[in-house]
């Protein structure tokens, strides 16, 4: 697999996104995928608070996400934990790195802002097969540093199944999938970087276990990701604390 950071130019609140992509995406071939930053979405959609005094930044999170524990739960970083977007994220995505004085949150209506760069992006190269993911960083359990995990994709089928197929001896797996989409956005987070690397989008191609489609996501494949928090792996943990209601509207 080959992941190509794209640099840009800085992107600031109100830019527009399909003039970014024109400047700055390469002519792109077939059974490729491109990784773009949830945070270049958001500028250009003007979803930044602005950082000065009367501002809450934790009463911005509490707003932002689906449910939140309270901040003493978490002290020692500054860090809230949420769960937004059924997603477990600190900050409910909120984030101030890159953003030139404003607090950034996660796209609105991602899933339809995917779709439509897909479709973009598909016509102008004359491309049969293109996958999009939307990244963003992630934190794991009981291990340091953060890597990346996808907000949304179009293009292809977002998960493998092993299930009912075996293994090198025989055995038949019964609850294994590989999550297509987060492998992605992992590797292209690696490769863009955190800090001032200016490289918001990237370009993968190569890609083994991947199955393009010529759809936009349907609501069973959307569905197919989502996991209760009773059938979650960490259900004892999870269950374990009390969830505060937040504010997000979907």
């Amino acid at each position: 697999m080959i992941v190509t950071a794209v640099k840009t130019l800085p992107i600031h609140s109100g830019d527009d996104l399909f003039s970014i992509l024109d400047r700055f995406c390469p002519v792109l071939e077939e059974n490729s995928v491109v990784a773009i930053t949830s945070k270049i979405i958001s500028l250009c959609q003007k979803r930044v608070v602005k950082i000065e005094p009367g501002v809450d930044k934790k009463k911005l999170i509490h707003e932002e996400s689906d449910y939140y524990l309270t901040h003493e739960a978490m002290p020692k970083y500054g860090f809230i934990t949420t769960i937004t977007e059924d997603i477990l994220i600190a900050n409910a995505g909120v984030d101030e790195s890159n953003g030139d004085g404003y607090y950034v949150l996660w796209p609105k209506d991602i899933q339809y802002v995917t779709n439509k760069i897909w479709t973009y992006l598909k016509n102008k190269n004359a491309i049969k097969n293109l996958g999009i993911i939307v990244t963003d960083s992630h934190s794991t359990m009981l291990r340091w540093g953060v890597t990346g995990i996808c907000l949304s994709w179009c293009g292809f089928l977002p998960l493998k199944s092993y299930i009912n197929s075996p293994d090198i001896f025989g055995r038949h797996f019964n609850s294994v999938n590989t999550s297509v989409i987060d492998g992605l956005a992992a590797s292209a987070v690696y490769t863009m970087g955190e800090g001032n690397e200016q490289t918001p989008l990237a370009v993968i191609s190569d890609i083994p276990h991947i199955q393009f489609v010529d759809h936009e996501p349907t609501h069973d494949e959307l569905k197919s990701l989502k996991i209760s928090l009773e059938d979650d792996l960490y259900a004892p943990l999870l269950s374990s604390v009390t969830w505060i209601k937040g504010g997000r509207k979907a």
